[in-house]
């Protein structure tokens, strides 16, 4: 048995920095103001956000904490590979008529080049029963079908309801742009355009299809891309991520890098910028109005919109004064939204291409059974002693098509598992890479544990990992400043979908919200969520946008 312990592991030597920076490295003597709207983050959300504001000809600053710039959609790269840290894969990226692929074209100036995974882009593993989700609402239908031949009632009854969750969402994502005053004219809007099964729990709606509990398994067989399991979820965020993937999963070509350096000239072409190592500390409310930001070397930077992608939470509860957030009522809000689950994740550096190595482009998702909420129970009850409720496994140099100009001769594989905060609170507020030696045990023993995981599925790289590299929770709590390690933002339930307060346009004049926490979670929904932004900040000018987005 090959231990992590046995091939080049950073637990055993200094990390050396990423070699891939995105952005211009923020200096106090570099801006060149005055700005129309500050975006505090450079995830797709506030990208997005800033590069629709540019077109509109407006000069945006945006202002990121980290190296790089791009949020989740940021690549790194150590030791001679490259990995992305949540750019797994992308949905409806195969025609330039999706509405996911017209705002990527829109932002990007075209720019942005995708690559088609497998025909067979999603393989589950639930205990001893394999099923494979192939591309096309066929290829879903019979995916299926190839493995519960009785249920084609079921399977059918589901399809359909994907189709009425995906126009009742139209509607959903227009009611973010309404006035608060507005609102209960809106909901009775909502009630009679929303389908039954929009907001109910995943499980409930699926059990009113089927009592096969194995083929509710395997259609939740995602539920890691929101990172709740059926019993939990909103019904919603379920079926709009299977729909969103029901065309196969794509890749960007030449990294997920790739996003926000083709976003960025956009933004800079009428004057804006993304500054890196930009740390804002404060938003600024002067007579109750946003006006700017401070930043952590003391620099005020002022703005009459400020933006912020940092998150509700962090906006909220870090940036904004306290007695701002009291005033809007912050505090009774916060009781109906929790974070969503955090993560370990596995990066692993491999000698030999893809091809060589007999790697997919298809990802794996490995489960002791198809019971989501009692595999998740039982490690919450006992983390220390429980397989994983799932493992992802993912093979960015094998999906990527330019993968082998940049970094010849050589593979990556990318894995992904929830986890607990508790686990790693002992060590909240320590320093990343400096951390000791029981946290590096602690590391090492869920590394040794996930890559077993690996070679059971793939017993042919055993001997051949070269690099591993894991992160945990204080990981990402650290490079992008979500609080207990949350890799989406909110939670997805039916509560936090039914919080009307969660929109672009605060209480607070001046200060709009972006990204995922507005909409929903993954790539495209927080490109998404940067769009309505932009549309609740142009109102009636940004009918032309809108209807270029939406409708095509």
């Amino acid at each position: 048995m090959v231990k992590s312990t046995e091939v080049n592991s950073p637990s055993s030597q200094k990390l050396k920095p990423s070699t891939i920076r995105i952005g211009t490295r923020y200096r106090a003597n570099r801006l060149k103001g005055p700005y129309d709207a500050i975006v505090i983050g450079s995830g797709i959300g506030g990208l997005t956000t800033a590069a629709c504001l540019a077109k509109a000809g407006k000069k945006v600053l945006v202002l990121e904490q980290h190296y790089t710039a791009g949020g989740y959609t940021h690549s790194y790269a150590r030791n001679g590979y490259e990995w992305d840290v949540g750019v797994h894969y992308i949905g409806d990226m195969g025609s330039p008529h999706t509405l996911g692929r017209r705002l990527f074209d829109y932002i990007t100036d075209g720019k942005l080049e995708w690559a088609p995974m497998d025909e067979n882009y999603d393989r589950f593993f639930l205990g001893e029963m394999v099923v494979n989700l192939r591309a096309g609402k066929e290829g879903l239908r019979l995916s299926l079908l190839d493995a519960f031949p009785d249920e084609q009632e079921a399977i059918d009854q589901y399809v359909k309801l994907l189709g009425k969750v995906a126009d009742g969402m139209q509607w959903y994502t227009l009611s973010k742009l309404a006035p608060g005053i507005l609102s209960p004219v809106i909901n009775k809007g909502l009630d009679v355009a929303l389908p039954d099964c929009f907001n109910k729990t995943t499980w409930e709606v699926l059990s009113e299809l089927t009592n096969n509990q194995e083929l509710i398994g395997a259609i939740t067989g995602q539920w890691g891309d929101c990172g709740v399991t059926p019993m939990q979820s909103s019904f919603m965020v379920h079926a709009l991520i299977a729909k969103h993937y029901l065309y196969g999963g794509f890749y960007p070509v030449g990294g997920a890098s790739e996003i926000a350096k083709t976003i960025i000239p956009v933004i800079q072409q009428p004057g804006g910028e993304v500054f890196t190592y930009a740390d804002v500390t404060d938003i600024l409310v002067e007579k109750g109005r946003a006006t700017g930001v401070r930043m952590a070397d003391g620099e005020e930077i002022r703005a009459p919109l400020v933006i912020s992608n940092a998150g509700v939470i962090n906006t909220f509860e870090k940036l904004l004064p306290a007695e701002s957030a009291e005033k809007i009522g912050y505090k009774s809000k916060r009781q109906h939204i929790i974070p969503s689950m955090p993560h370990i994740g596995l990066y692993i550096g491999l000698k030999g291409t893809p091809e060589a190595l007999g790697l997919p482009r298809t990802n794996f998702w490995i489960y002791p059974s198809a019971d989501h909420d009692g595999n998740v129970q039982q490690f919450l009850d006992d983390p220390d002693n429980t397989e994983f409720p799932v493992v992802y496994i993912s093979f960015p140099a094998a999906k990527d098509p330019d993968y082998q100009n940049r970094w010849p001769g050589t593979s990556t594989i990318e894995i992904v598992a929830p986890t607990t905060w508790e686990m790693f609170e002992p060590w909240q507020g320590t320093i990343w890479g400096k951390r000791g030696d029981d946290y590096e045990a602690l590391k090492q023993k869920i590394t040794d544990q996930l890559l077993e995981v690996m070679y059971e599925k793939l017993p042919q790289l055993r001997g051949k990992v070269d690099y591993v590299e894991t992160s945990t929770p204080l990981s990402t709590a650290w490079f992008c400043r979500y609080g207990r390690g949350e890799l989406y933002g909110l939670d997805h339930n039916p509560e936090r979908f039914e919080q009307e307060w969660l929109k672009p346009k605060t209480d607070i004049p001046g200060l709009y919200l972006t990204g995922q926490d507005i909409l929903t979670c993954g790539v495209v929904g927080a490109m998404i969520g940067g769009l309505v932004s932009t549309l609740a900040i142009q109102g009636l000018r940004g009918a032309g946008l809108a209807k270029r987005i939406f409708v095509g």
